[in-house]
């Protein structure tokens, strides 16, 4: 995966690029996103946005949990970890 947010998005920071990866087994997904932040008026690194879910596939639904946590740039993280659980299902016509 990977993504790049327009100027526009955040007036304080650039989410200037964002890379993840997934797995998937026959019934669940795993996956890891990492975006990189920036300053908008100096162009310096700010930190990172480490984002992760785990979800079960079930059907035409899934259920699971997400996780982000941030880090400045000398590593340190930034508040606490925010988890969430999150459910779906398949959009389909009738």
């Amino acid at each position: 995966m990977q993504q790049a947010n327009p100027d526009a998005g955040d007036s304080s920071t650039s989410d200037s690029d964002g890379k993840g990866v997934w797995a998937a087994s026959v019934s669940a997904v795993k996956s890891k996103w990492v975006e990189i932040t920036a300053d908008r008026a100096t162009h310096e690194f700010v930190g990172r946005g480490e984002y992760s879910y785990e979800i079960a596939v079930d059907k035409d639904s899934f259920t699971g949990t997400a996780s982000m946590q941030f880090y400045d740039a000398h590593e340190a993280r930034v508040g606490d970890p925010q988890l969430t659980l999150i459910t779906g299902k398949r959009v389909t016509l009738p």
